[in-house]
């Protein structure tokens, strides 16, 4: 999938929809960016194995050399000058077979997964590829994410937009609903005078066809 197969009205709906339906944090300043961040994902599409393996291989030759360097000097010293020499290169070749077999197993295992990936994603080698690089399938993700984070930012204005507009009507109706006050007017001067003779005179009429 590439940004010219992408429709930009779809991606319109897919990010309106994530943002309006599954991000609560929609429009707050706690809302964070869904997707691995487009620099991040272009960074990962300029690494190749061939590299890590190439490092680690030279590493391996150094390491190499370093231990049989150090094991011509423990045979050419006496042994009252071999201490604390062989001691101190012995821990320091250990740790470092060590650590250098760990990161060439953790090298192993990420290409292994990422492969894993990139099938599960159903993304094909390009032509002259014996399998996926970390280029062809991050570089997908890269423009993915560009246009993703474009929509996501202005849905997020809109939204934000809505939030202040509704905050804005709902303190509009609060201050007019405080402003609303009914009180109880008395009635004074010429109405308040026919007022009570015409009250006077009804339950006057009432109590005549009472005594009738």
């Amino acid at each position: 999938m590439r940004r010219i197969d992408i429709d930009p009205r779809l991606m319109v709906i897919i990010c309106c929809s994530f943002s309006h339906l599954l991000c609560n944090d929609a429009g707050k300043e706690t809302c964070v960016y869904p997707l691995p961040e487009p620099q991040d994902l272009f960074q990962a599409s300029q690494m190749k194995f061939e590299d890590f393996q190439r490092d680690l291989r030279k590493l391996r030759k150094d390491l190499n050399a370093c231990s049989a360097e150090t094991e011509k000097v423990c045979k050419l010293s006496s042994e009252e000058n071999l201490q604390p020499f062989k001691d101190k290169m012995d821990q320091f070749l250990n740790q470092a077979k060590t650590e250098l077999e760990t990161q060439e197993n953790q090298l192993s295992e990420t290409q292994k997964i990422f492969l894993e990936l990139t099938v599960s994603f159903s993304v094909k080698p390009k032509a002259g590829e014996k399998e996926v690089s970390p280029h062809t399938f991050f570089s997908i993700w890269h423009e993915l994410s560009t246009d993703f984070k474009d929509q996501w930012k202005k849905q997020n204005k809109l939204i934000l937009q809505e939030r202040v507009k509704m905050a804005e009507e709902c303190f509009k109706q609060a201050r007019q609903k405080a402003s609303y006050n009914v009180t109880p007017k008395h009635a004074t001067g010429i109405v308040c005078i026919v007022s009570y003779f015409l009250s006077v005179t009804v339950w006057s009429h009432l109590f005549s066809i009472y005594l009738l």
